[in-house]
């Protein structure tokens, strides 16, 4: 036998029936509202448990006038391990996460992934609020960043004088290459350090060829300082390459974002700011070498080009290449006179055969042969119908001229 769920569907007095999962499901619906989720809830400690599994059972409580509001919250063994304290009940605490149901229950809870002391809890916020105004304004854009100096003259540190940092640095700068180190002293962590950062960032700027700023670790409020506005500013508005070295590697200072260049530790700024000495001898090393095998090669090949033109130059081979050279010379005048004189020929025939046409063409020249040219009038008469009798006509010979009258005209069809 199969039991059927509760029914959605009126029932006989036209009242509408849910399901209690259907609740709990309408209830899970409403509270998947953008506004519930990945948020900031400021509340007092009651009933804190610590499981044995690692998780965190409690609530956050707020009087208000006579009440007071309640939610429960969970925060779950992989969140609970990063907890920087012990929560206890009546800690004013900051909660970050999302409100959801669970369904079985119908209970919704807060599910916690970070919680601070409210304290360190506002400055938190406060740095998140910082990070986003600097990051609108353009500081931490990569395209800032500038390559840092291969061979620094000079390095400038902004730190504790009395610190460990600076002892670092000028160990590691010691060793690997030797060079001046110019300290802008500055207190780094308490209230106003920012702006003693601040004024030793810009008092050392220009005078190096790279900035150094940075301390040891420390707590988050420790490293506060370097999260302020103004000494993020002071980094950004450098005309030196800044080297950011803040605390331990785990740590961040928003001032690390407006650097060139983000190190672990303070060690490890010193080492990128200079190169290694004995690398950069063992690279010069390799110049000199190959500059050395370059220069021989060249000597090599001009030794070569000096003997082929000392052998080139030897008098007897000028002898024999000038002996050469005439002949080649004589051989072109001999090529160059008879295609002059085969030119002369052909030009000559080409003359001869145009005088004779033209001999040919001259009208005149069949006189010589005993004709004569007959003109009327000024015209040459081509035919016997250009005559009549008692014409008066111009016999034209090889040698003269003489007047006649026609006649008669007998045409050559009558005879």
């Amino acid at each position: 036998m199969m039991l059927s769920g509760p029914s959605t569907s009126p029932d006989r007095f036209g009242t509408l029936i849910l399901g209690v999962s259907e609740v709990s499901r309408l209830i899970c619906d409403l509270l998947d509202d953008t506004h519930l989720h990945q948020i900031w809830v400021r509340g007092e400690v009651t009933n804190y448990k610590n499981h044995a599994s690692g998780h965190r059972y409690f609530s956050l409580s707020e009087r208000s006038g006579r009440n007071t509001a309640v939610i429960n919250c969970v925060m779950w063994r992989t969140s609970a391990s990063g907890l920087r304290f012990t929560p206890r009940d009546g800690m004013d605490v900051l909660a970050w996460g999302s409100v959801e149901v669970y369904e079985p229950h119908g209970r919704y809870q807060l599910i916690v992934r970070e919680m601070l002391p409210a304290g360190a809890g506002e400055r938190h916020l406060m740095v998140e609020r910082w990070k986003q105004e600097l990051d609108a304004e353009g500081l931490f854009a990569p395209e800032r960043k500038r390559p840092l100096p291969a061979f620094p003259h000079r390095i400038g540190v902004v730190t504790s004088p009395t610190g460990a940092a600076l002892k670092d640095i000028l160990s590691v700068i010691s060793r690997r290459y030797p060079t001046e180190v110019i300290l802008s002293p500055t207190t780094v962590q308490g209230e106003g350090a920012h702006t003693e950062i601040a004024e030793a960032i810009r008092r050392v700027d220009g005078l190096v060829d790279v900035i150094i700023v940075g301390r040891g670790g420390g707590s988050f409020e420790d490293l506060f300082p370097f999260n302020h506005p103004d000494v993020v500013r002071a980094v950004a508005g450098c005309a030196t390459p800044v080297i950011s070295a803040v605390g331990h590697e785990v740590d961040t200072a928003l001032c690390d974002f407006a650097a060139d260049l983000r190190t672990p530790t303070p060690s490890a700024a010193a080492e990128r700011a200079v190169p290694e000495r004995r690398e950069v001898l063992r690279e010069l090393c390799g110049y000199e070498e190959r500059m050395g095998a370059l220069l021989l090669h060249h000597l090599c090949a001009a030794r070569s080009e000096v003997e082929d033109l000392r052998e080139r130059m030897h008098p007897r081979r000028l002898v024999r290449r000038l002996h050469e050279r005439m002949q080649h010379l004589a051989d072109h005048e001999e090529l160059l006179r008879r295609a002059a004189l085969a030119r002369v020929q052909r030009e000559r025939f080409a003359l001869a055969e145009a005088r004779a046409d033209l001999v040919g063409r001259n009208p005149l020249a069949v006189l010589d042969r005993g004709y004569c040219i007959v003109e009327s009038e000024g015209k040459i008469a081509r035919s016997a119908g250009d005559l009549g009798p008692g014409d008066h006509v111009v016999l034209r010979m090889k040698d003269g001229r003489c007047r006649a009258v026609v006649e008669e005209i007998t045409y050559d069809r009558d005879l």
